[in-house]
């Protein structure tokens, strides 16, 4: 037998399962609108050290602002704020890791309380313990989004921290036997892109309701830190697309929904670019974060321990200077003063962008546009220029052209360009949102 396949033998027989294709009664959906869900993260408090973790400055320093837990009226606070004045449905609640945050029932319940569905984003160690999935499910949370990056000892590697992979396979067992839905997010380091097609039998098995392939790009801390990234750990995207389309088939083939997140587009052969979701397309996932209430929760006040917050704003307009004869000045502008609201009449601003008639579809592409192009540092490369579809894809993450280049691009060819986002995604089944609604 071989290791790996000892590995997955050892893994199954800890989590178990009762039936495959479990997922085949929930509906699915092609229709596609914005997005409802918020986020908040609660402190970069963790039992975990991820090698690639965005926030691991955070988590290693104590004294850090953003390192302990905020206290739970703030986060009520931002919780209420996300349901009435963003009109969130959803909300996902992070850390650090959220399962460890002393009032996280409590949370939970209000979140309930306010209309805010609750899914907590979770490396799963707390739930290797059957009497916390019991409380889990006795507080309302609707789902957990499971992080799962390897398997046996090379997760535990990942993670730093013996018999992480043991308590992982644990807690998807608890959580099968307390039927509480949850989904799988796999970062692809060159680590875990090994482990693909193993963690894919695993979500069939388990009954995950979806898998989340995540591009190992750097945000946050680690965008900083050169050592994270080298060409030892960065998969190339041409030997990824490959089994990402295995994979996608796979699952698919179980009813399962599968994403992939922050992927060029053209890496991916033609039948699974209905599954790429880059920045223009993620605001169409219900799954993932509204642009809106994120540009606030995202902001330094309302990811602190402190208890400041700021006043709720809107997304940020980009390369959006005029329209319907009205004038924003230097607030579409990236870097001004301007663009970040600062000393701009808030009520004229509003006024403004209210009368001016832009759609939400115009809003959310340009946003996305932005934080590929500005905050992110996304590279097209020449070969790019001469793509169909280069407005809607973000191109290469400018770390990785460094690193590797963008060589392996290859353009796509159609009739015509495409402007649309989900010019591809539309094709895609996704889970609806009813579970959501009736919440």
């Amino acid at each position: 037998m071989s290791e790996l396949k000892a590995i997955y033998t050892w893994a199954k027989d800890i989590y178990g399962f009762s039936a495959e294709n479990t997922l085949a009664s929930y509906p699915m959906t092609q229709e596609r609108s914005i997005t409802k869900r918020g986020v908040l993260w609660l402190g970069q408090t963790c039992n975990l050290k991820c090698y690639f973790c965005y926030f691991l400055d955070k988590i290693d320093n104590k004294e850090h602002p953003e390192h302990a837990f905020m206290s739970l009226e703030k986060a009520k606070q931002i919780c209420h704020t996300l349901a009435t004045v963003y009109g969130n449905n959803a909300i996902d609640i992070q850390g650090g890791e959220p399962t460890i945050y002393p009032h996280i029932f409590e949370l939970i319940r209000y979140c309930n309380e306010i209309g805010l569905a609750p899914t907590l984003i979770t490396n799963g160690r707390v739930l290797a313990k059957e009497a916390m999935c019991e409380k889990f499910k006795e507080a309302g949370v609707h789902d957990f989004l499971f992080s799962l990056h390897a398997l046996g000892e090379d997760y535990d590697k990942i993670v730093g921290v013996s018999k992480g992979s043991e308590y992982q396979m644990q807690a998807l067992k608890n959580l099968q036997k307390y039927e509480i839905p949850f989904r799988f997010n796999l970062t692809m380091t060159a680590q875990a892109v090994g482990y693909m097609k193993e963690i894919s039998h695993i979500a069939i098995e388990t009954g995950a309701r979806a898998v989340n392939f995540i591009t190992f790009n750097p945000f946050a801390d680690q965008a900083s830190n050169e050592k994270t990234r080298t060409v030892d750990n960065v998969p190339k995207y041409a030997e990824v697309g490959q089994l990402l389309g295995e994979n996608i088939a796979l699952l698919e083939s179980h009813g399962i929904e599968v994403n992939v997140r922050y992927f060029p587009i053209c890496m991916l052969d033609e039948p699974y670019r209905k599954n790429a979701y880059n920045f223009q397309q993620l605001p169409y996932d219900h799954r993932e974060w509204d642009y809106n209430s994120w540009s606030w929760t995202t902001r330094f006040n309302q990811k602190s321990n402190s208890d400041t917050l700021d006043e709720p704003i809107t997304m940020l307009l980009y390369n959006l200077p005029y329209n319907g004869n009205i004038d924003f000045e230097n607030t579409p502008r990236h870097g001004t003063p301007e663009h970040d609201l600062k000393g701009v009449n808030l009520q004229r601003h509003f006024l403004k962008l209210f009368s001016s008639g832009i759609s939400h579809a115009v809003l959310y592409k340009q946003n996305g546009k932005l934080r590929a192009e500005k905050h992110c540092g996304y590279f097209k490369g020449p070969e790019c220029q001469h793509c169909a579809i280069a407005d809607i894809c973000d191109g290469f993450h400018g770390d990785y052209a460094r690193i590797i280049g963008t060589h392996e691009s290859r353009p796509i060819a159609l009739d015509t360009p495409v402007t649309d986002p989900t010019f591809y995604i539309k094709r895609q089944l996704k889970l609806t949102d009813e579970d959501i609604q009736k919440h």
